[in-house]
């Protein structure tokens, strides 16, 4: 992005197999439309 990087917005999610798909894109478009530039996925070695 053109912000530096300690200035960048970033959140982790964290895989849930029981959670139908659209609840994730829902949160990862509101995500994008509040400026977040880094999303991280923790714990997902298992899925």
């Amino acid at each position: 992005g053109d912000k530096p990087v300690d200035q960048q917005s970033e959140f982790h999610i964290r895989p849930n197999k029981l959670v139908e798909y659209k609840y994730v894109a829902f949160v990862l478009a509101a995500a994008q439309r509040n400026g977040v530039n880094k999303i991280g996925l923790v714990g997902n070695e298992a899925m």
